[in-house]
């Protein structure tokens, strides 16, 4: 996948739109946001099969699972080439585990921060070094 000649400024953009926008499972969770990041770098949506088809965590899983695949950052390693988090530069995708079952959020690597999608809605940022997994975009 290959960034837009004007992404840096597209990533921004995209960011300060999303700021504000509620968590909604299957409309605007980690993982979507996360692919809007991705899209709005590339103009590629891995996600697009994705959106609106669930309400839930649980369903969510359940058609990753129906198209192959065990978690969100699985999807996301099948479109991204995966990377060691410390390689990871502005604009990458980050995976943090969020629980013992093996769940991850997912966000967009910003120098050494990671910035994520809070549940209760509104962004955060995580610390680098926190994550599991990494993925070049």
């Amino acid at each position: 996948m290959k960034r837009l000649s004007f992404w840096r400024a597209a990533l921004g953009a995209y960011i300060n739109e999303v700021k504000g926008h509620p968590f909604e499972w299957g409309v605007f969770d980690c993982a979507l946001f996360a692919a809007g990041a991705v899209t709005a770098m590339t103009g590629v949506d891995f996600a697009t099969d994705y959106r609106g088809s669930y309400s839930t965590l649980k369903g969510g899983l359940r058609l990753l699972k129906a198209r192959g695949f065990e978690t969100h950052a699985d999807l996301a390693a099948a479109h991204l080439t995966e990377i060691h988090p410390s390689h990871a530069q502005v604009g990458d995708i980050a995976a943090v585990s969020v629980d013992d079952a093996g769940l991850f959020a997912l966000g967009v690597v910003q120098g050494a921060r990671v910035i994520f999608l809070k549940p209760e809605g509104g962004l955060g940022t995580m610390d680098l070094l926190g994550a599991e997994r990494a993925f070049r975009v």
